[in-house]
């Protein structure tokens, strides 16, 4: 009997909420009991300070269960990898998780003990440009072992182009790096960070999906389970937040999977909402410098610009999915041309 692809690769997602969903509780607690809370960022809105104390290293509620859930469904394909199994080749978005998780984590622990800001912005991106590399290295020089290393499609023209190793490693890297700081500025509001992430996994499982890339798209939809999961967690007010622990590691994982399907020339669109937090930054610096100090936005990243003047954070969080769920379809549907 074939088992249908979509359907099956929906169960994991549902599995892997429930499963995480039940160790969440437990997880919060032991969190509370270790005293890992959050500390406040210095920019973020005068009526956040209440929020100091919040359970944070959330991340962690994610990448267990995916980690997990994921070697198990593999593991078959991990040991004794087939003629044209491709199931070895998502151990490369796992370890994206996994290492820019451990990284993260790295640094939300130092903003615990020191009370501080956690790692230099040196030592991160130092951490950052490492991992990245050995991913983007191992997927352009696998010897054929990825079905668009080495490429991009070019949407609605129906063509891959060839990018030679010297060129696609640096773009592997940066698309890498930038997202997973994009999605580190998008975490300042309880679900934000989660919403828009969910929406772009599920837009690349779709897109897995009709590449035939099977084992990419179960893992999207085990990424989207455990994303809801903690969004269950995370739903304002906040129980639970993701810290480092969890943005660094699904930014990066977002731009492996990216890379994987060789659509990643979409993804500024299917995560729009990540690139405008990220450039809305760096438009407040840039200006501010130009300037003088004067200020482009009424503050950064963009989230909080909508909010000092005016909206509730639930009116935020809400049409920044919404525009999330717009873009990831019109990405979609542009891969499918």
């Amino acid at each position: 009997m074939t088992i249908n692809p979509l359907p099956f690769a929906l169960t994991l997602g549902g599995i892997t909420f429930l499963l995480t969903v039940i160790w969440g509780d437990p997880f919060i607690e032991v969190l509370k009991r270790l005293k890992i809370g959050a500390h406040i960022r210095e920019d973020a809105p005068d009526w956040h300070a209440d929020r100091a104390g919040t359970p944070t290293m959330g991340g962690i509620l994610i990448l267990v269960p995916v980690l997990l859930i994921t070697l198990m469904l593999n593991i078959v394909n991990l040991l004794r990898p087939q003629e044209g199994g491709t199931g070895v080749s998502i151990l490369l978005p796992l370890f994206a998780l996994v290492a820019f998780g451990a990284l993260g984590a790295v640094d939300d622990l130092l903003k615990l003990r020191t009370r501080g800001e956690g790692l230099s912005a040196r030592t991160k991106i130092i951490g950052q440009i490492i991992f990245a590399g050995a991913v983007a290295i191992t997927f352009s020089l696998a010897n054929g072992g990825f079905q668009f290393a080495n490429e991009v499609y070019v949407p609605v023209s129906g063509v891959s182009l060839p990018i030679p190793s010297w060129l696609f490693i640096p773009i592997a890297m940066f698309i890498i790096i930038g997202f997973s700081n994009a999605v580190n500025f998008t975490d300042g509001l309880d679900g934000l960070a989660g919403t828009v992430t969910v929406a772009a996994f599920v837009a690349y499982g779709l897109i897995a999906l009709v590449q035939g890339q099977i084992y990419l798209m179960q893992f999207c939809f085990i990424m989207v389970g455990a994303c809801f999961a903690f969004l269950w967690y995370n739903a304002i007010p906040a129980q639970l937040f993701m810290g480092d622990t969890g943005a660094l590691a699904l930014g990066a994982c977002l731009g492996v999977v990216a890379l994987m399907s060789g659509q990643w020339i979409l993804l500024p669109l299917i995560a729009i909402v990540p690139v405008a937090e990220v450039l809305s930054v760096i438009a407040q610096v840039v200006y501010a410098r130009w300037t003088g100090g004067q200020r482009l936005l009424r503050r950064a990243p963009l989230h909080y610009h909508y909010q000092v003047g005016g909206w509730s954070e639930t009116q935020v969080v809400q049409r920044f999915f919404t525009i999330s769920i717009l873009a990831a379809m019109a990405g979609v549907a542009l891969a499918l041309l």
